[in-house]
């Protein structure tokens, strides 16, 4: 099979679950060599308490046909980052593709004004979901300019069109959401002059290990959560906007993205991919168009 990215390092920054797994898989589908960064291993859990560990992404990158190099970095300790980095440089010479897909919210606050908000919950949004992606982003970038037609991709929670007319969940999620769609914003002013790109892309509703628990469900019976939460039927796989990701790689033009904010679902149509059952959602059209418009559940014309 062909492996379009053989030859390519990547650095997923937060691969431990969700969308950070999907991605680093099906770089390595594409033959990549991927650096999967998280803080829990099989012998050091993080504060997620989360049985998914960055060795098991780095296997299933593997079993893909890439390369996965597992390596325990917090993303908030500089020292690390750099050693991180340091370790890329002296490993494979250069980095191709940066994907910032930090997050490491263990507590959900919902519907909370800022003076309602946990200040420590709110601010540890702030410090996992934004400092952490400005710290990866200081360290590695210096390697990745180094090779003509690097990648940055910032993942984030709904694209810039729908999150600057959309409240999202409470003060200091929306503030540290719309932050990432303005690093790549900024990232896509600094770049071009050393030949590379950045991006903000996000998932829709995404079918993540902690989303399927909390369901009861599986990825094999997922339909099943639909009888309860209706809207669920737009749901997408992890390896959606995992695909997403790597045809952004792959695109010999993909400066023409430079500064937008994208999602997988308007990947999909450009670049002719699907998820694993075969559709293609289109959640973010879906949301606005029939959730947030109060339709009822219904995705024909939407995946």
């Amino acid at each position: 099979m062909e492996k379009p990215l053989t030859g390519k390092v990547a650095l997923v920054a937060g691969g431990t679950r969700g969308a950070g797994r999907g991605i680093a898989v099906q770089l390595g589908a594409a033959g990549a060599t991927v650096y999967v960064t998280g803080r829990t291993t099989r012998t050091q859990p993080s504060e997620m308490n989360r049985p998914e560990t960055i060795e098991e992404t780095a296997e299933l990158v593997d079993d893909a046909g890439g390369r996965g190099i597992a390596v325990r970095v917090d993303h908030l300790v500089p020292d690390e980052v750099r050693a991180l980095v340091d370790r890329i440089r002296d490993e494979q010479g250069a980095l191709h593709v940066l994907v910032n897909d930090i997050w490491g919210a263990t507590t959900m606050e919902w519907d909370k004004t800022v003076w309602e908000s946990s200040l420590d919950i709110g601010l540890h949004y702030l410090r996992h979901g934004v400092e952490t992606h400005a710290v990866t982003s200081h360290f590695a970038l210096p390697l990745l300019i180094e090779s003509p037609g690097g990648l940055v991709v910032e993942v984030t929670d709904g694209t810039d069109q729908y999150n600057s007319a959309h409240y999202r969940v409470s003060f200091f999620y929306d503030l540290a959401k719309a932050s990432v769609n303005r690093m790549a914003f900024a990232l896509a002013h600094e770049l071009p002059p050393h030949r590379s790109t950045a991006v903000s892309l996000t998932p829709g509703w995404l079918r993540s290990e902690m989303m399927l628990e909390a369901f009861g469900v599986t990825e094999a019976n997922w339909r099943d959560a639909t009888e309860r939460v209706p809207h669920f039927a737009i749901s997408e796989s992890p390896a959606f906007v995992g695909r997403a990701v790597a045809a952004l790689a792959q695109d010999p033009d993909v400066s023409r993205w430079n500064g937008q904010s994208l999602s997988s679902g308007q990947l999909a149509k450009v670049y002719d991919f699907d998820d694993l059952d075969g559709s293609r959602p289109d959640c973010w059209r879906y949301m606005d168009e029939v959730q947030d418009a109060g339709m009822p559940a219904d995705v024909t014309g939407y995946r």
